[in-house]
This record gives C-alpha cells, sequence and structure tokens, in this order.
C-alpha cells in the first residue's frame, strides 16, 4: 500500500514545519507550496527535512493565483490538504486588508475549486482562528456554537474561508473541517508576533541589547497553547469519519501583561507594574529601569480583549486536549531564546 500523500500550503511557518515533522513521521509523502520571494525564508524547514527526507517535496505557488494551485494540486494529488497559508499578523491585515482578503478568503476559494475542477475527493483541513470571535465580556468560553463576529480585515477574510469551506462540504460533499484553533506558540513563532516579540526582548534586555520592550495592549487576554500539540488536532480531525468544526483550545486565559512578568521571572527578573493605560510601565524591581513600556504604535484600530476557549468537543470526538501548561510554554520557548535556538 502506498503511502498517504498531504500537501501543507504555508508549510515555511511555524504550523507547517510542525505538521511537516508530524506527518512524515507517521510515513506520509508529505508536500509543501512555497511562495517565491527574494530572501529566503524555509529555516523552519530547511534544517528538519527537506535537505534529507525523500519523501518531502517542495512546490512554487501562490493562493491568490488560481492557475499554479491548479497545477500543484494536479501534480501532487495529495489524499489530504492542509490550508495553513495565510497573512496571519491581525494588526498588519489592517494596513494591507485587501491582500488579507485575497490570500486569507479567495484564496481558499482556489484551493477549494481546484480540488472540484481536478475531481480529486482529497480531504481538506482549513485554518480557522479564535479571531472569528468578538471576545465581548460574556461571551467566554468560545466554542462550536458562539456567533462569530470579527473585528479585523484578518477575521474577516478568514470567516470567509470558514464558511466557504463549509459550502463546499454541503454543495459537493466535501471531507472539509475547519479547525477553530485558539493561539498557539512555540520558539518557531514569527518574531513580530507578540509572544515571539516578548521572549526575544527578554533575552536581549537580559543581554543589554535593548532597554525595554515596547508593547501594545498588555490587558489583552489570549488562551496560549504550543503549537506541536495543536498541529495533531489537524491530522486526527481527517481521520475522522465524518467531516466536522472543531475549537482548539486550553480553557486558559492570560493577559499579555502576565506573558511578560513570567518570561522576564524566567530570567530572573521580577516586575512590578506601574502607572495607567499609555503610562503604565514594567520596572525591574532590582534595577528601577522600566522593561516594558506601552506604544501606542502597536494597538489596533479594534481590539478583541478576552478569548478563551472550550475544546471539550474536541477532546470528546477526537480525544484532543493539551498537556502543556501556560508557565511550561512560557519556560520552554524562553529556554530555546536563552539558546539562541527561536526562529527569527
Amino acid at each position: 500500500m502506498s503511502a498517504k500523500r498531504a500537501l501543507i500550503t504555508g508549510i515555511t511557518g511555524q504550523d507547517g514545519s510542525y505538521l511537516a515533522e508530524f506527518l512524515l513521521d507517521k510515513g506520509y509523502e508529505v508536500h509543501g507550496l512555497v511562495r517565491r520571494t527574494s530572501s529566503f525564508n524555509r529555516q523552519r524547514i530547511d534544517d528538519l527535512y527537506f535537505k534529507k527526507h525523500k519523501d518531502a517535496w517542495l512546490h512554487y505557488g501562490d493562493m491568490t493565483d488560481m492557475n499554479s494551485l491548479l497545477h500543484v494540486v494536479s501534480v501532487c494529488k495529495p489524499d489530504e490538504v492542509y490550508n495553513l497559508a495565510a497573512q496571519s499578523h491581525v494588526q498588519i491585515s489592517f494596513e494591507v486588508p485587501y491582500y488579507t482578503a485575497l490570500s486569507d478568503a479567495i484564496g481558499v476559494q482556489n484551493l477549494l475549486e481546484s480540488i472540484r475542477i481536478l475531481g480529486l475527493h482529497s480531504k481538506f483541513y482549513q485554518a480557522s482562528t479564535s479571531e472569528l470571535f468578538s471576545g465581548a465580556p460574556g461571551e467566554a468560553p468560545q466554542n462550536e456554537k458562539t456567533p462569530f463576529k470579527p473585528r479585523s480585515p484578518y477575521g474577516v477574510a478568514k470567516l470567509y474561508g470558514y464558511e466557504i469551506s463549509r459550502i463546499y462540504r454541503e454543495a459537493y460533499g466535501f471531507f472539509v473541517c475547519n479547525g477553530i484553533l485558539f493561539n498557539h506558540e512555540s520558539p518557531r513563532r514569527g518574531s513580530n508576533f507578540v509572544t515571539r516579540k516578548i521572549t526575544r526582548g527578554v533575552v536581549d534586555v537580559v543581554q543589554g541589547k535593548q532597554d525595554h520592550i515596547p508593547l501594545g495592549n498588555l490587558h489583552a487576554h489570549r488562551d496560549w497553547g504550543y503549537a506541536p500539540e495543536y498541529v495533531e488536532s489537524m491530522y486526527l480531525m481527517l481521520q475522522q469519519p465524518t467531516p466536522e468544526d472543531y475549537v482548539v483550545a486550553t480553557g486558559e486565559t492570560h493577559s499579555v501583561r502576565e506573558f511578560a512578568e513570567k518570561a522576564f521571572a524566567h530570567a530572573g527578573i521580577e516586575v512590578r507594574w506601574e502607572g495607567e493605560g499609555v503610562e503604565e510601565k514594567g520596572i525591574d524591581t532590582k534595577t528601577g529601569k522600566a522593561v516594558v513600556v506601552v506604544d501606542p504604535q502597536f494597538f489596533r484600530p479594534n481590539e478583541v480583549d478576552h478569548l478563551c476557549g472550550d475544546a471539550s468537543y474536541a477532546k470528546e470526538k477526537l480525544g484532543w486536549q493539551p498537556t502543556v501548561t501556560f508557565e511550561a510554554l512560557v519556560s520552554l520557548m524562553m529556554e530555546a531564546e536563552l539558546k539562541g535556538e527561536g526562529t527569527l
């Protein structure tokens, strides 16, 4: 029996690299979609498998170019498609809303339509997001039945991706699952995301490379889990007898301020907080110097304040539940950062 064949879009990202490892370990033949860029951005996968693994292949393409998707899908003929590609930075989506819509909304349709046109029966995983929810008071924890009300161009584009996936499931009988994954982090997280910005910044402060970390909304609450555990849930969804949509989360919520506090504590720095609003600062209790400051340029025009997921359905149906705690997540990210192992 030949190995299952998987196509992963967004394979150079955090989730894509972990998923590639996971599927290769299970004996899959893994194909990855990569965009042509002038600077090489494959550091997450080059040292893992794609220099040495005979069952791993890369193909050039772009979610905004349906012809390239048709070509790649026709070459791969995947049993499973994991669509992880996206313009995934919420704040940046306010600055490039049109491109975000093209890649995160129309791109999903392009990929689904490519499978339909080619007459394939590929199972399809769509990477959805907790940014579909408003984060309004009284709506936590969020589950599969919580109403969607996105508050950013990124969230709106992802809502289109969610709904068009559902429509292809209902209209054409596609095996499509939407994974509504809450925030999940790792040492491979990009450094322009707040968790990596914090862990990297802590190390730079300790090493004297910068005086402080500038952050936006310190009081935004997120449900943070560990990315390698979350990619397993993607795989499990596509192994079920019928396609459904699932929330994947830890069920705990923590503030950005708490994440910074824990990260500094791991480096031996105790932080106390002074001031309010844009004047709030995190002070090193030993030196009296500000190591965290609020910078308004990092505020979003619209903020999702409070996210906390209820993954009880994923536990019941998939047998999935997280094991890495918030404290353990911060510690393992800090350990990697101190060793210089984080992704640039």
